[in-house]
Parts: C-alpha cells; structure tokens; sequence
C-alpha cells in the first residue's frame, strides 16, 4: 500500500499542521491509555482446534449489525452471512441475531501472525503464552490481491503519513475519476490510521484504518485492516521480526469433543481462477484431516455440501446425526445487546470511546476490557 512516513515534531509544514498533528497525538495517547475494546483472546486447546462459541443477542430499534458486529470482534463478512435474511442497517427491534465467534485456528504452526484471506481473519500467537488473538481485517478489492507467502514484522509506525504509490493514485483515477491527494498526514482521516506494522512483503502493511466499517470487507488495496481499538491492542503486543503467514483456506475442518467441524467460507476468485470448486476443496479437506485418525467418525455429506453452499462463517458439526444450524441457532439463549451504537465518533482511525448502555438498557451486560500500552511506556 506504499511506504508510510513517521512523522515527527516540527516536520509537518505550517502552524496549522503542526497543531492539529498535535491534537491528533495528543487524542490518540489518551485513547490508548484508556481501556478499549477487548479482543477475542482465547486459550489453545489442549485438544481439537477449535476456540470461541456461539452466541446470540436481540436488538434494540437502533442497532445496526455492523456495531455488534464490531462490539464483539467479528467483520462485516461474518455478522452478515451467520444472519442471512436480517437487513445489517435495519435488523429490527428484538431481533435475534447470531454472534459467530466460534473459531477453527489456521494450521500449524500456532506460532506469530496468520492471516486467512478467506476469513478475513488474523490470528496472533504469541510467544510461550498458549494463547490466541483473534481479529477481523478488510482485505483486498476486486482488481487486487494479497501475495500468499510467509514473512515477517520489520518495521512498525506510530502515526504514520502516507505517501500515495502511483499505481494507487491512477487506479483512484480511472475507477472513481477521483484524484486523490498523494499526501495524506497523520491524523483520523489518514487510510492507514495510526498505527501500522510494515511485512516483509513490499507494500504490505496490517494497519488501523479510517474507515472502520470496512473490516471483514474487501477494502484494501492489498493491506490488511483493522478496527482502530484492535490494532491499539496488537500493535504493542508485536515485536520486530514477528513471523507472518498469509493463507487462502476457505473450508477449515475442525474438532472438538469428539465432533468433526466444517468452517466455510465464501472463495475468493483471485486465488481460485479454474481451480477446485468449494465442495471439492471441502471433501478434500474433511478426508485429509480424517485419514488415519477419526475412523469411527461418520459424515454425512450431504450436511457438508449444505454448509458450503450457505458459506455462514460457522463452524458447524458435520457427522451423522449432529444438529442442523437452524436447530442450532434455535436452541441459542438470547440476551439483549446492551449498547447504544458506535455514532459518528467512531468513523475515523481514532480509537473510538467506550459504549454508552443504550436508553433502554441500563444496568446492562458489562463490556470485558483490556488496558493497553506501547512497549517503551511504563505500567503505573
């Protein structure tokens, strides 16, 4: 996406500028200071590999499913497929919707930075903790494409300007007729928000973003997005030379208790111009994890061609006789979402302010946050 440019006191030309990248830092180190969203951080299983769970909410009038979506860590790509039928602007008062946040891990290695394109997910696992993070991100739009490659972190920019690479600024050109600035300085209006960690890959950044609503979307001219809130939260947890995996695997096969899991999601025809089909990649899939191990285990495979036609994000039991996803879903107990939407506040690459309960909810389901620092600043 271009090489974005720390910038420093005094390198911002006029007061004006130079004030308002002031107010900007000044804004931004407050905001991390304060507590934000958590992510979805969950132990590795000691066995299977699947982490997380489903759950269910009812709406108020103003929710939208973009701000639950954002609330609890899943992209526009999963709250919208899990819930076909709802309309994302206007699901409705009391309506139910499904939370998918069971997941199936990427494979082996569990170690650093993976990012499954097709999920529009990316996990972290760090060092020696036996844990994984687990955040959506925008990937690329039609017309582009992400290098599928293994690298690493070697750089990370703290309130980055963005110098605009010419094949950007003339695809702005010929697809919108727009002429884009080729300066951007830092600040909440800023494409790659402010912060970003640079991968090995030329161009290829995991950054913040300024428009968050375009996570789990393809957004990007090849970077990989984040809401503003997590990637203040992973940013300081990644050191330099962070191992990065970048996979394309829509059909994920999973396991938990004994039960075989089919996670699917929609292909993306850049990577798969005259290849396998989705079915045929799953059964593929779902024989290669089985052979050897899970003999006593029956699939019915009519379920598995089901799962891939719906493409819901869910990972979803797939053996002879385990529950359908209506039924699924179904059986979910409900409990009212507790907050107020995000608003305007939280349009930019800022990180947003903490959720108000909504009018309707007070005394509501309290919010899980996590405290966040940068490496160089002291614990009080």
């Amino acid at each position: 996406m271009g090489q974005p440019q720390p910038i420093l006191p005094g390198v911002a030309s006029g007061v004006s500028m130079k004030k308002k990248f002031y107010a900007v830092l000044a804004a931004f180190l407050g905001a991390v200071q304060a507590t934000v969203a958590s992510a979805s951080v969950f132990p590795l299983p000691v066995h299977g590999n699947i982490v997380g769970s489903l759950k269910a909410v009812t709406t108020n009038r103003d929710d939208t499913l973009l701000d639950i979506g954002r609330f609890y860590d899943v992209g526009y790509n999963q709250i919208t497929d899990a819930n076909p039928g709802v309309n994302p602007w206007l699901p409705g008062l009391a309506s139910k919707v499904v939370i998918p946040g069971e997941y199936i891990l990427p494979p082996r290695p569990w170690k650093g930075i993976v990012v499954n394109i097709a999920a529009r997910r990316l996990y972290y696992f760090p060092p020696n903790q036996h844990v994984v993070f687990t955040y959506p991100v925008g990937v690329f739009l039609p017309g582009w494409k992400e290098r599928l490659a293994t690298t690493r972190i070697i750089q990370k920019f703290r309130m980055p300007a963005w110098y605009v690479p010419k094949n950007i600024h003339a695809w702005f050109q010929k697809k919108f007729h727009m002429n884009i600035p080729w300066y951007w300085p830092p600040g909440p209006e800023n494409p790659m928000g402010e912060l970003a960690m640079e991968t090995g890959l030329p161009g290829i950044f995991i950054h913040g973003t300024y428009h968050p609503w375009g996570v789990g979307m393809r957004a990007s001219q090849g970077c990989f997005q984040m809401y503003p809130e997590n990637v203040a939260q992973l940013f300081p947890m990644v050191p330099v030379g962070t191992p990065v995996r970048i996979i394309d695997e829509p059909e994920m096969v999973g396991e938990r208790d004994g039960q075989i899991y089919l996670q699917s999601y929609r292909l993306l025809h850049a990577y798969h111009k005259g290849g396998a089909g989705g079915l045929q990649r799953a059964v593929v899939a779902i024989r290669g994890y089985m052979s050897g191990h899970h003999d006593r285990i029956r699939i019915d495979w009519r379920r598995v061609r089901h799962v891939v036609s719906m493409h819901n994000t869910v990972a979803l039991p797939i053996g002879v006789e385990s529950p359908r996803y209506a039924a699924l879903v179904a059986a979910l107990p409900a409990r009212p979402y507790a907050y107020a939407p995000y608003g305007a506040s939280a349009n930019g690459a800022a990180v947003p302010p903490p959720l108000k309960p909504a009018a309707s909810m007070a005394g509501g389901r309290e919010r899980i946050n996590v405290q966040v620092y940068f490496p160089d600043q002291k614990k009080p």
